[in-house]
């Protein structure tokens, strides 16, 4: 047949049949790329999900880590909890402090800011004939915790003082006390916001007030006078801010540091970290590098054994812990101890049964151990 003609006839119904099932090679690459195109945008999607969700809590671990940084002083220092704690007034704890007066004294630090303290004085002993120059002076420089105001803590302090007073009574010794009470900067009525070291200034003025107190008060027209003695008392970071003092701060020619009371005291604000977030995949113990605020106990007795071994004349030690202090573990305080006994300085602690962190003076154990400790100093 020829071959123009071919076309003219159909073809077998078979030969359309093994025509039609014969795949074309640009359909089968076409279902293959579309199938594996399908699988790729699953794996995309699987993977997807895991790796914003890592992003965004990675991103949101930084972010705290980094606000944690900034703003660690408002951490660490909480001036106004509770709400009404910088209109707080001594009146309004009057009837509360056990006939003890206290009054607001104001003082400037070196930077100018300017300060509240609250101040008593007493006579202690047999005779408390006040015309007479006494046997010994003291001065009680107290630094408080973290958060609240001075007013509260005047209750329990004054009930100290009352203990001491009566422990006094049968002691042939006079001796003049006076206790200050120091506002950090950004506490109670003192201006200015609070730093460490900010609060470094304001343990120093407090310093200078006591030393020109004591010169104004027993200044006999040029006649020598001898040095008052000095204890200061912390209170959690209160307790580093007197190991700062005692360690850095060089003593006016007029007072003696005779004694500090850490209350419920911690080694460092590293320390601390470490303590409170313990678990390993927090990363806040390792911000420790970027710390502006230090409050170093620990560090700060070598030193002061460092100053004071030369003189002859090392300062007592005196650690009150909590029972049940639900901040501070019992092994910092240990930690203080033992670094006492290493770098030679004299200590002793005592523990107060079911005391919380916040509860020391609630208690009478703890009132009576910091008054026999100051009647032992007082009388030595």
């Amino acid at each position: 047949m020829p071959l123009h003609l071919r076309s003219a006839y159909p073809l077998p119904s078979r030969r359309l049949s093994q025509l039609a099932i014969v795949p074309s090679s640009f359909s089968t690459t076409s279902r293959v790329n579309t199938l594996t195109c399908r699988r790729y945008l699953q794996t995309q999607g699987l993977l997807l999900a895991p790796v914003v969700f890592g992003g965004l809590f990675i991103s949101l671990w930084t972010w705290k880590c980094f606000m944690m940084v900034v703003f660690q002083n408002k951490i660490i220092y909480m001036p106004g909890l509770p709400p009404n704690a910088r209109w707080e007034k001594i009146q309004d704890y009057a009837n509360r402090l056990g006939g003890i007066h206290w009054r607001e004294e104001r003082i400037r630090a070196r930077d100018g800011t300017d300060l509240a303290l609250a101040v008593t004085d007493l006579d202690l002993g047999q005779s408390r004939n006040t015309s007479t120059r006494p046997d010994a002076v003291f001065y009680i420089l107290y630094f408080q915790g973290n958060a609240s105001s001075l007013p509260p803590r005047l209750p329990d302090l004054s009930s100290v003082l009352c203990m001491l007073e009566r422990r006094m009574l049968q002691e042939p010794k006079r001796v003049r006390c006076t206790m200050i009470c120091l506002s950090y900067r950004g506490y109670w009525t003192s201006r200015g916001r609070p730093t460490e070291k900010g609060i470094r200034l304001d343990a120093a003025a407090a310093v200078d007030y006591i030393s020109k107190l004591h010169q104004n008060t027993y200044d006999d027209r040029g006649a020598s006078i001898p040095p008052a003695e000095l204890v200061l008392w912390g209170q959690s970071i209160g307790s580093g801010v007197a190991t700062n003092l005692a360690s850095e701060c060089l003593m006016p020619d007029n007072l003696h540091l005779n004694a500090l009371i850490l209350e419920t005291p911690f080694t460092s604000v590293r320390a601390m970290l470490e303590v409170l977030y313990p678990q390993k995949w927090l990363p806040y113990k390792h911000l420790w590098p970027f710390l502006r605020n230090h409050l170093d106990s620990w560090r700060n007795l070598g030193l002061i054994s460092k100053g004071y071994m030369p003189k002859g004349n090392l300062p007592a030690v005196f650690i009150l812990q909590a029972d049940r202090d639900e901040l501070v573990p019992a092994e910092l305080a240990d930690k203080l101890y033992n670094r006492c006994l290493e770098v030679q300085l004299p200590v002793t602690r005592k523990l107060v049964a079911g005391a919380f962190h916040n509860d020391t003076m609630f208690r009478a154990e703890g009132r009576k151990a910091v008054s026999d400790f100051l009647r032992q100093r007082m009388m030595g």
